[in-house]
């Protein structure tokens, strides 16, 4: 099977599994329509087919996708990599206050390190800078492996990448949202220096929240609020698009969205789709042993230029 190799990391295949929607009830409606046995399954699957990296955050759930990740992890008795974020909020002035968010993700995960710990966003009033700082000392101290940043634009990323070489440690991962939906990293410069200098960009939402499924259309929108107005600039294309997907999905007895994560893959990113069930995370999964041609790659990019 094909590997991509986050520095510092051993090689992993590419394809994580995101896990926002584990205990998110305000934005996921978790509780209603799938439960923690519903994500206990979705982990075992992705395990089954492969998937070696879970990606999470202290906000997700407000702690609960970390617990249940961490959980998960501990009664499966295998040890994938795990990747959690500090969410900088306003009330988090000075650099412990990261490596006290980071033990804070430990502890609900049960876990001595992590392997990728991020800044989640590049938000102010803390420069960006001191966060690099901190996320160089928790690197030092052994509380995680490798660091990254996550919603990093490419002056952004490039001041994180100078500040932590002054400490001797590699920025590791960008984790920005990226699909066929999606693709300022590509327009913006920031996959192709990503590429150059070897950090690996973390593709989170490759199916546009639903969007790239083949489920929805601008007349049968995604539910909630934000899922349903996130792409409404982008309605014009996303008929002609989701044409596109399923031409290619049937020429590989596949599905749309994991012909766009195949998409993903072919970029040279590591997406990390979300699943709520065993089933869709078994569909995820199937993305890795797709192989799109050129002249498919060509089709969707024309789709969704």
């Amino acid at each position: 099977m094909e590997t991509i190799q986050i520095p510092g990391l051993e090689p992993v295949p590419p394809l994580g599994l995101g896990t926002w929607q584990w205990g998110d009830r305000l934005f996921w409606g978790y509780g209603k329509g799938y439960k923690h046995s519903d994500l206990e399954a979705a982990f075992e699957e992705s395990l089954a087919a492969g998937v070696r990296l879970f990606d999470t955050a202290e906000v997700y759930g407000m702690g609960r996708s970390e617990r249940f990740l961490g959980r998960f992890v501990r009664e499966s008795g295998q040890r994938p990599l795990v990747v959690s974020k500090c969410f900088p909020f306003p009330w988090r002035f000075s650099r412990k206050s990261l490596i006290a968010a980071l033990r804070g993700s430990l502890k609900r995960l049960e876990l001595p390190r992590l392997d990728l710990y991020l800044l989640h966003w590049p938000w102010p009033p803390v420069p960006l800078e001191q966060w690099a700082e901190a996320l160089a000392e928790a690197y030092e101290l052994g509380l995680t492996r490798a660091v990254g940043v996550s919603n990093c634009d490419l002056p952004q990323m490039e001041r994180v990448t100078r500040a932590l070489a002054r400490h001797g440690v590699k920025l590791a991962a960008n984790q920005v949202e990226y699909s066929l939906l999606e693709r300022k990293p590509e327009r913006e410069g920031l996959l192709e220096a990503m590429r150059r200098e070897g950090v690996v960009l973390m593709a989170y939402s490759p199916l546009g929240m639903g969007w790239l499924t083949g489920k929805y259309s601008p007349h049968n929108p995604p539910t909630g609020p934000m899922r349903g107005r996130k792409y409404r600039l982008s309605e014009g294309k996303i008929p002609g698009l989701l044409e596109a997907l399923r031409e290619v999905a049937q020429a590989h007895q596949a599905t749309p969205a994991q012909v766009a994560i195949r998409w993903c893959i072919q970029k040279g990113t590591l997406p990390i789709p979300g699943a709520k069930t065993a089933a869709q995370a078994r569909s995820n999964a199937r993305a890795l042993h797709l192989c799109l041609g050129e002249a498919e790659m060509r089709r969707l990019e024309q789709a969704s230029a």
